[in-house]
């Protein structure tokens, strides 16, 4: 009972919190006036003036997508140079190196797709400079651009007979500058109250209270503890849905995450903003239901994944539960399957960070994956196979709930003979053809990628595990990578110049395909006129259209993923019930 009204609570407070949100971004992306207005406005004219933008031009599908191609290839080169060429800039009190050429490709590329997978390890690799002024500026930049698309194609929805979907430039302005700074300042200082490091020290050594004793007879009677601005990094890394952490360990480091307060305050922040962009969604196109239809199918497939990982977590393994030596009941304990869980948070609050951090493309972790059970790991598996539409990433995920909703449309008009329309546009072959395009990058570049690895001969030495445990961790690597998500099972060495290039290579594809997709939606439906509601127009706000999305959503995942999915968590599953 204890374990629901934690999740209950979690799952509350980011509701609670999301919608007034929601009304916030919606005001600010449409230019209306707000309460940090008077503070605000002159700093974003300012910055127009610097880098003389014309805020009032609208910009057309393709200069908007070419503009996006710019900041990309701009942010990707300034990252690439600053972590090559670490080891001679300043502020790095600990003398790193600079990264090699395949490891600096793969970082550049992970952060600029807001995917933050880390083949390297944060305190040991990285420079402050790096951290603060690659990695931190480029969690903004990332999560402003895949918010920014989701505003032009909901101008896409709204405008009628137009060619224009917005301006990238003020889009990108108004979301750092009023939504994303504002938020991570809060949260930092939040975070930095609750002992989270925020400093330029040096690493400090310091006496273990335990002197530990290694096998070969030595003692080990000091450890060093790694300092740095993290504070500033984990904020926007949170509420950016990025995920590297500024630590190997990511945020179960305590130093990352060292209280129960603190961890409720990130795990809240990683699906807050994704959230309040489906009520900001229903609010700017004037049909709040349409917003709150979409919530609810996200909300109902989230729900579903959390009972599914908390009920396998809690009865853990038949190994363990049939073990005499091992006490799975939860009775004045934790209980359950605790293997790589923080005995600070327990069951729930691990379950519930795996949960949103996979469903949201945020990749952050409180408790180690390789360690959930696995039907456990096959739902975290599949909430980024989905398409990380299940909230996902901050814009990227709602754009990607839209397209499965323009195919939902599509499908159930050919039930009943009708021409599909969506929000008050009739859907026509081009964008049924980029929606498909969409809602299958990431099954494309997932199951093309891990395909072509799985080819090469010495794959399997680089994971530390066995049978279908290694696959699942093989595969799960491929899926973090192409759903943009981040997260890892661990087993693995991932460091090696092919998987960092062809890893990157399912980023970009899983990252800029959709996007690109839903920009030419956007830029053909502000062409078209609105078509009048009758009798026979599909409802898209009811339980049955909701059904319908879920069902498509489900359908596609479980088509793409089943073959793959029996080989790895399945087969494993089964060989431990045996």
């Amino acid at each position: 009972m204890g374990n629901s009204i934690q999740y209950i609570l979690y799952v509350g407070i980011t509701v609670i919190l999301a919608i007034p949100l929601g009304m916030y971004i919606g005001k600010v992306m449409n230019g209306e006036k707000v309460f940090i207005s008077k503070i605000l406005v002159p700093c974003e004219k300012g910055i127009y003036r610097i880098l003389k933008v014309n805020h009032e031009e609208e910009m057309t599908c393709k200069k908007y997508a070419a503009s996006v191609v710019w900041v990309s290839i701009i942010s990707f080169v300034i990252l690439i140079v600053l972590l090559m060429l670490q080891g001679v800039m300043p502020l790095n009190p600990e003398g790193v190196k600079g990264l090699s050429w395949d490891l600096a490709f793969n970082t550049a590329i992970s952060f600029i797709t807001n995917t933050n997978w880390q083949s390297y390890m944060g305190e040991s690799q990285l420079s402050y400079l790096t951290q603060m002024m690659g990695l931190t500026v480029q969690n903004f930049v990332s999560a402003a651009v895949g918010i920014s698309v989701l505003f032009a194609l909901i101008r896409g929805f709204v405008k009628t007979k137009q060619d224009g979907i917005g301006n990238l430039w003020v889009d990108f302005t108004r979301i750092i500058l009023y939504v994303l700074l504002p938020l991570s300042i809060v949260l930092s200082v939040l975070l930095v109250s609750q002992g989270v490091v925020q400093n330029f020290s040096s690493y400090e050594k310091v006496s273990l209270v335990e002197p530990i004793t290694q096998q070969d007879g030595s003692v080990i009677t000091e450890q060093i503890v790694p300092e740095g601005p993290a504070a500033s990094q984990i904020a926007i890394k949170q509420l950016g849905t990025n995920g590297g952490g500024f630590f190997g360990t990511n945020s179960a480091f305590p130093l990352e995450n060292p209280t129960a307060f603190s961890n409720l305050l990130e795990m809240i922040s990683i699906l807050l903003i994704p959230m309040s962009l489906c009520f900001a969604f229903g609010r700017n196109i004037k049909d709040k239901k349409q917003g709150i239809a979409i919530f609810s199918a996200m909300m109902i497939v989230l729900v579903l994944a959390l009972g599914v990982v908390a009920y396998n977590e809690q009865n853990a393994t038949t190994g363990l539960s049939n073990n005499s030596s091992v006490d799975v009941s939860a009775n004045h304990q934790a209980g359950g399957n605790m293997e790589g869980k923080e005995a600070r948070f327990g069951i729930s609050s691990s379950v519930t960070w795996s949960v949103f951090t996979t469903a949201a493309s945020n990749g952050s972790v409180n408790s180690m994956l390789d360690s959930y059970t696995p039907l456990s790991g096959m739902t975290l598996l599949l909430l980024m196979q989905l398409g990380e539409v299940i909230f996902g990433g901050v814009g990227c995920g709602l754009y990607g709930m839209l397209g499965f909703a323009i195919l939902t449309v599509f499908i159930a008009g050919l039930m009943v003979g009708r021409t599909p329309e969506y929000l008050g546009k009739k859907i026509e072959p081009f964008e049924m053809k980029m929606s498909v395009l969409a809602c299958l990058a990431t099954p494309i570049a997932i199951l093309a990628g891990s395909g072509i690895a799985a080819l090469i001969p010495s794959m399997p030495e680089i994971f530390r595990n066995s049978g279908a445990h290694k696959f699942s961790e093989f595969l799960y690597m491929f899926t973090s990578s192409g759903a943009n998500n981040g997260s890892a099972f661990a087993g693995v060495n991932s460091d090696t110049i092919f998987l960092n290039i062809i890893l990157a290579l399912c980023m970009l594809v899983a990252r800029f395909l959709p996007l690109f997709a839903m920009l030419a939606i956007a830029g053909s439906l502000a062409k078209k006129k609105k078509i009048a509601t009758t009798a026979g127009t599909l409802t898209t706000s009811n339980g049955m259209f909701i059904f319908l999305l879920i069902f498509v959503i489900l359908l596609i995942g479980a088509l793409s993923f089943f073959p793959a999915l029996a080989l790895g968590p399945i087969a494993e599953y089964l060989s431990i019930r045996m």
